[in-house]
């Protein structure tokens, strides 16, 4: 997997505030930030449910095999 080093982000930065001006430029910053930061959240949820599900599925066998262990 390709990395992106400080000279990518800084030919990125250069040409978006060509195309998008200086003004424009850090509300911009801010949407993307604010994208970023509900993507970071909606994955994290999910790896949370995932474990979660894991947790109980690990419950419900100790409690199957102490059954039939009682049996």
């Amino acid at each position: 997997m390709p990395t992106i080093g400080w000279f990518e982000i800084l030919i990125v930065v250069a040409i978006a505030i060509i195309v998008l001006g200086p003004k424009d430029f850090p509300v911009m910053l801010k949407k993307v930030g604010s994208w970023i930061g509900t993507a970071k959240r909606y994955v994290s949820d999910i790896q949370n449910e995932v474990s979660n599900i894991d947790i109980e599925d690990e419950n419900n066998n100790k409690i199957k095999d102490k059954n039939k262990i009682d049996e």
